[in-house]
């Protein structure tokens, strides 16, 4: 039997903003409290301390401004959708890395940059979340709700990185972890499509995935489940299944549940 079609998930405006201002915040705060000592620590990621890791997150920020003051794209309507950005990363990686580190250069002073990324994002707040604005995004015209939300995943992401790396919690902001963790579960099922697998991360999302027989009624045979945290760290790459499998962080039921082959979502 085919998939079945998803009809793709809507994000509330208000609630996105909401969830951008909360988030936006945390990582202030949280990088305000830093000491030199912690900006010089490794980040976790692949060559950046985490003083390039701040200049990134004030990249991620500061994008928003920055493709909205842009010439719109020639393009009439959408086209590139949050899947599509989520397994679409990867392939910027490169660019990503140069243009954080070129980021971090320019700024002695990691809380500087996200202030004036803050600055910058404070009067476009309106716009950012519209849905019939295009922007000229790298992947294809997106919309510029949509672009707002793979903001939220990134500052999620990154606050998560932030806090492992120095100690200093980030908290997420709810709105903000609902939309990471269903965009990153979504991505998921348009990588894997299918019905064979359920999986749960409440108290956010369920998703079916992966080629097979789908289930219709009572309990699935096939079943992940893991907390949002978990699976975005999953999702991301941040760690792995069997890592995650051995500390009961994650259950996994039947001959099909077995994700490993399909994560990282994100690149």
């Amino acid at each position: 039997m085919p998939p079945v079609k998803r009809k793709p998930r809507t994000y509330d405006p208000a609630l996105v903003r909401a969830g951008l201002i909360a988030q936006v915040e945390s990582v202030r705060t949280a990088v305000h409290q830093l000491t030199p000592e912690q900006l010089a620590r490794p980040s976790g990621l692949p060559g950046w301390d985490v003083h390039h890791l701040v200049a990134h997150i004030a990249g991620q920020i500061e994008a928003v401004p920055r493709l909205l003051a842009e010439p719109p794209p020639r393009a009439t309507a959408p086209e590139t959708d949050l899947n599509t950005w989520a397994v679409s990363t990867a392939g910027a990686a490169e660019e990503l890395d140069a243009a954080t580190r070129k980021h971090a250069q320019a700024y002695r002073s990691a809380a500087a940059a996200v202030d004036d990324a803050v600055e910058e994002l404070e009067p476009v707040l309106e716009q950012a979340v519209r849905a019939d604005v295009l922007l000229p995004h790298d992947f294809g015209a997106m919309r510029a709700l949509d672009f707002t939300v793979t903001r939220l995943v990134e500052l999620v992401v990154h606050s998560d990185d932030l806090t492992r790396a120095t100690g200093v919690r980030v908290p997420p902001a709810r709105q903000a972890l609902a939309a990471t963790v269903r965009l990153l579960a979504d991505a998921l099922a348009a990588k894997a499509p299918g019905g064979a697998v359920e999986v749960r991360i409440p108290p956010f999302a369920v998703v079916q995935c992966v080629e097979g027989p789908r289930h219709t009624r009572g309990t699935p045979p096939n079943v992940v489940e893991t907390d949002p945290l978990t699976w975005i760290r999953l999702a991301t790459g941040r760690t792995t299944w069997e890592k995650e499998l051995d500390a009961a962080h994650l259950t996994a039921s039947g001959e099909r549940a077995d994700l490993r082959d399909h994560l990282p979502v994100l690149g």
